[in-house]
């Protein structure tokens, strides 16, 4: 027993040295930054929450205090953020794991803390219901406390990239969940915030959880491929430099190589291989200005400079430095043709710039405690309205709001005119309506068409940068349900959505009132059981939906409805005939039979961290839905519906990627236990230059050598090349691979490409 105590109380004494460690290495980095050193209040709050978390551990076995440790850490080294938001990273999940109130944060810490680390608590129950995920909930009160202080965004970030990196510790169903919902949302509002090196470090994560396999490949290649990326760059460069040397600049040149998650996404969108991507290395020039406010200048002058050694690329001069973007984001990207024939990209900033490229909106404002925000926020300004507008109109469903705030808030930005020569910044794919409403509600639900650059144009048009918009409205247009499908931007979804709603509810209010002056003709009181009867008859879902026919006159009332009310039921003699005909029942009924596939159930008690197998006997229990087509092979997940059942979506497919941001409990472990028996779909794209008897050799590799059956084959040519696919029944992804390997090597065959 003593041995025993013993061990623990050295354990202890360990645990506590880390933790120590841990804080003390948190105090120098921030003492070795610009900000006021208000070490006393980061080392109350250390001292507040180690105590409140005291004997709690994390799934990895760690004292459970590390974690906001490395959220502090990350928030003052990798952010740039000041005493109070390394105070309130110390104490985000004190009020929710503990029986600490917001009230005692606010006594002992004041009310600037109390709200931050209040915006940072997760809510129990919340507005969407149980079907969706408090996920999407807690993300609404983020960004309500967001909008009255940014910092509560950044250690909201701070927090979710210390969970990624600790992720291992967790079940699969789990790790899905949190990979999905940081890809779905975390990264995208990293970037929106300019915090790149954290948004490409969220992706890498999410991407190495879902699909192992393919990281690990994509890293072999990476580390396999180094040395001659190393040549390249060094031979590339080289004059470079001493064209910089000549001008007398303090500078150092970068190599940015592609991260592994952009590398996969560009093979899965352009359905390429590794070896077709081109743009994996990327040089980068960070320059010290020798005056500040010549840096605009001295990037063009280097520009001058190395465009006469390499010839660039006419249409990739991208100009961030005059026009930055939304995220504050400022750099001059050339892309130039290196003496081995490969286009590379050069990308020029400052210090300044390079410091707000790496750190966003950290970095662009340096909050320091006490001070207002300076103009130079504008930008940031204008986006917080956004969201605030957003939240303004509350979305009915969970994936609405998701979608809301992606649409909104994480699109990329095209630059659009106005009349006056007024810059709008806008998203790109956004139409002529949008625009509209962008600027103004009236000026949006009185639209008629638009000129753009002097053109008549439809509301559906879509704008391009640099597009001068002009709005036609007249006072007798209203908003058109349509409208809905065209516009793109969040801001006039949910315009268009709140004005049909009101209209909707004053039709509705009609045919409610149209109903209760039916029924009391007729001596019947207006209740939720006549309702019922009534909804059953016309075969309507609910009642609001029944009041809005009513109001719109879809559906008449008559007699008919009285007799239903009242249990009379006449002869229908348009129908009745039907009965005296026996096989037309009976075909009912067979269809009828067939048609309800004995779906797998999910009961209460049934255990959601262990994995589900999908094998030959069981698959026709689980749905698989069109939108991705998963065949045995594929990295896949289960998703409980709303009935109980299991579907089984690709852990890539986009609408997977909503439903584990929005339902993530709703999320299970799956895998394949597949032995090739069942055959699958498959549909491989090809193109090459022709030949004779180039058909015959691919039929003859695919169904003769490999023994694969092929379901349908369509061939093109013209002026010598030939384009075509081939649907396959294969029994999993293994096939399709061997399958084209072995294509690869026919001669005159250029590209393959597996589309489904």
């Amino acid at each position: 027993m003593d041995e025993r105590n013993n061990i623990d109380k050295e354990r202890e004494i360990a645990e506590d040295k880390m933790v120590d460690d841990a804080f003390q290495h948190l105090l120098n980095d921030y003492l070795s930054t610009r900000h006021r050193k208000k070490v006393d209040i980061i080392t109350k709050a250390f001292n507040f929450a180690r105590q409140a978390h005291k004997g709690v551990r994390r799934l990895s076995g760690e004292p459970y205090i590390m974690h906001p440790i490395a959220v502090a850490q990350i928030a003052c080294s990798e952010m740039g953020l000041g005493s109070t938001s390394i105070s309130a990273a110390l104490l985000h999940d004190v009020v929710e794991d503990t029986d600490y109130t917001v009230e005692d944060i606010e006594n002992i810490f004041g009310p600037k803390i109390a709200q931050i680390v209040d915006g940072l608590t997760k809510i129990s129950g919340g507005i969407f219901g149980d079907q969706a995920s408090a996920q999407a909930e807690n993300f609404k009160k983020l960004l309500l406390t967001m909008s009255d202080d940014i910092r509560v965004i950044l250690i909201k970030i701070c927090d979710r990239l210390h969970n990624m990196r600790t992720l291992e510790s967790q079940p699969a169903n789990k790790q899905y969940k949190i990979a999905g919902e940081t890809l779905y949302i975390y990264a995208p509002l990293a970037n929106r915030l300019g915090l790149n090196k954290i948004k490409t470090e969220l992706e890498n994560l999410s991407f190495k959880f879902e699909h192992p396999e393919e990281y690990k490949a994509i890293e072999y290649k990476l580390a396999d491929t180094q040395a001659s990326r190393d040549s390249l760059f060094a031979d590339f460069t080289d004059p470079i430099r001493k064209a910089l040397d000549k001008m007398g600049l303090e500078y150092e040149i970068k190599a940015r190589v592609k991260s592994p998650y952009s590398i996969w996404n560009k093979m899965q969108n352009k359905h390429v291989t590794f070896d077709q991507i081109y743009d994996i290395l990327a040089v980068r020039i960070i320059f010290k200005p020798k005056k500040r406010e010549e840096e605009v200048n001295e990037c063009f002058n280097i520009y001058v400079a190395i465009s006469q050694i390499y010839k660039s690329h006419p249409d990739r001069l991208r100009d961030w430095v005059n026009h930055p973007k939304a995220n504050g984001y400022q750099a001059l990207h050339v892309t130039l043709m290196s003496k081995q024939g490969r286009w590379i990209e050069v990308q020029i900033r400052s210090d300044r710039m390079n410091e707000i490229a790496e750190q966003g909106f950290a970095a662009h404002w340096k909050y320091k405690e006490g001070e207002e925000i300076t103009e130079d926020d504008g930008e940031l300004n204008n986006w917080l309205r956004t969201i605030k507008e957003i939240l303004d109109d509350p979305q009915p469903d969970a994936m609405d709001f998701l979608d809301a705030i992606k649409l909104n808030l994480f699109a990329s930005e095209i630059f659009v005119f106005t009349p006056k020569g007024e810059i709008k910044t806008m998203p790109a794919g956004c139409t002529a309506l949008d625009f509209a409403f962008q600027i103004h509600t009236f000026l949006g639900s009185h639209c008629i068409g638009a000129k753009v650059n002097h053109k008549l144009v439809p509301l559906s048009h879509k704008l391009q940068s640099g597009d001068q918009v002009e709005i036609l409205t007249s006072n007798s247009q209203h908003v058109q349900p349509s409208w809905i499908n065209f516009a793109s931007t969040a801001k006039a979804k949910a315009k268009i959505q709140a004005i049909l709603r009101r209209e909707a509810r004053e039709i509705q209010k009609q045919g409610e009132e149209m109903l209760s002056d039916f029924l009391s003709k007729h001596s019947i009181e207006m209740n939720s059981s006549v309702i019922d009867k009534l909804c059953d008859f016309h075969e309507v879902q609910k009642p609001d939906d029944f009041f809005k026919a009513i109001g719109k006159k879809t559906i008449i009332l008559s007699d008919k409805d009285i007799d239903e009310i009242n249990g009379k039921k006449k002869p229908n003699t348009t129908s009745n005939w039907r009965k005296f005909v026996p096989f037309l029942n009976k075909e009912k009924k067979k269809a009828a039979e067939n048609k309800a596939p004995n779906y797998f159930i999910v009961k209460e008690g049934f255990n959601r961290k262990k994995p589900i197998y999908i094998t030959e006997d069981n698959i026709n229990q689980f749905i698989f839905p069109d939108c991705c087509h998963p065949i045995p092979g594929d990295d896949v997940l289960g998703f409980i519906d709303g009935k109980n059942r299991i579907e089984i979506h690709k852990r890539s497919c986009p609408v997977a990627a909503k439903l584990k941001s929005g339902y993530g409990n709703r999320i299970l472990d799956a895998k394949w236990d597949m032995h090739k028996k069942l055959l699958f779909d498959a549909v491989i794209e090809v193109n090459g230059i022709d030949r004779i008897g180039m058909l015959n050799e691919v039929t003859q590799v695919i169904s003769e050598e490999l023994n694969v059956n092929i379901h349908k084959i369509t061939l093109s040519c013209d002026e010598g090349i030939f384009e075509g696919s081939i649907e396959l029944r294969i029994h999993d992804r293994d096939d399709v691979k061997t399958i084209m390997d072995k294509l690869k090597q026919i001669d005159g065959l250029q590209e393959i490409k597996q589309i489904l």
